[in-house]
């Protein structure tokens, strides 16, 4: 019989990550889940039911970051989806906005597992959280070369840290709750565009990145790779 674990998902309130929480409490594992928003972690909390604990935190603020892992003990898993950012290209970002990618999404994450490790079970695994524009940039210079960091990172933390496993998540756009709270002026061409360039010919679904980040987790024998779930795209 399975022993249940505790997971831990930064940005669990929506999305990939909600959608990864889900699968973790369906199987009986408790997740402890982070978000900035009180409202929407309140909301997460409700869906899932006993087995979830939810706490507020800011993955750019380390104090909160300690907050979040406090008295937790044998995590067996952290995933990281969640942060927010800005993007430009690089002749028209300026230093706060071509800066932005890097301190939420790098340096949000680099800290994340910082502050975590003495909270983690020898065996633990680690899910970064990239983007497919490391492989194949469209713009925002800045937002690509963030993304290759974290990849970067990943490998080089998977031999730091070992036995604990260290991989990332890239995936392509996902038809989620960021994409569907934008004006449809916005989510459709790109989601157009995305469909004549990936080898799919569709946009990505929370579902597919959750069974993604899952697989990464569970798998054994993954360490210090990157699964680029963006139907194709980096191929092309």
């Amino acid at each position: 019989m399975r022993t249940a674990k505790t997971y831990a998902v930064i940005g669990g309130t929506s999305g990939m990550g909600l959608g990864l929480a889900q699968r973790l409490v369906e199987r009986g594992d408790r997740v402890l889940i982070g978000g900035r928003n009180s409202e929407r972690l309140e909301a997460a909390a409700r869906l899932l039911g006993p087995l979830a604990t939810a706490r507020s935190v800011d993955i750019e603020d380390r104090a909160s970051l300690a907050s979040f892992f406090a008295g937790e003990e044998e995590l067996a898993g952290l995933f990281t989806p969640g942060t927010t950012y800005r993007t430009a290209s690089f002749r028209e970002a300026d230093a706060e906005t071509a800066e932005s990618p890097f301190r939420a999404k790098f340096w949000g994450q680099y800290w994340a597992v910082h502050t975590a490790l003495p909270h983690f079970a020898k065996d633990a695994a680690i899910v970064l959280m990239s983007g497919a524009a490391s492989v194949r940039p469209i713009g925002n210079p800045a937002y690509s070369a963030c993304n290759a960091a974290i990849e970067g990172l990943a490998r080089a933390l998977s031999v730091e840290l070992k036995p604990i496993r260290v991989n990332c998540l890239s995936p392509g756009p996902i038809d989620s709750n960021l994409w569907r709270n934008r004006d449809a002026s916005i989510r459709e061409p790109v989601f157009e565009s995305w469909r004549t360039i990936a080898l799919t010919g569709e946009v990505g679904t929370v579902e597919d990145a959750a069974d993604a980040a899952l697989f990464l987790l569970d798998n054994g024998n993954m360490n210090g790779s990157t699964l680029y779930s963006d139907g194709g795209y980096t191929l092309r």
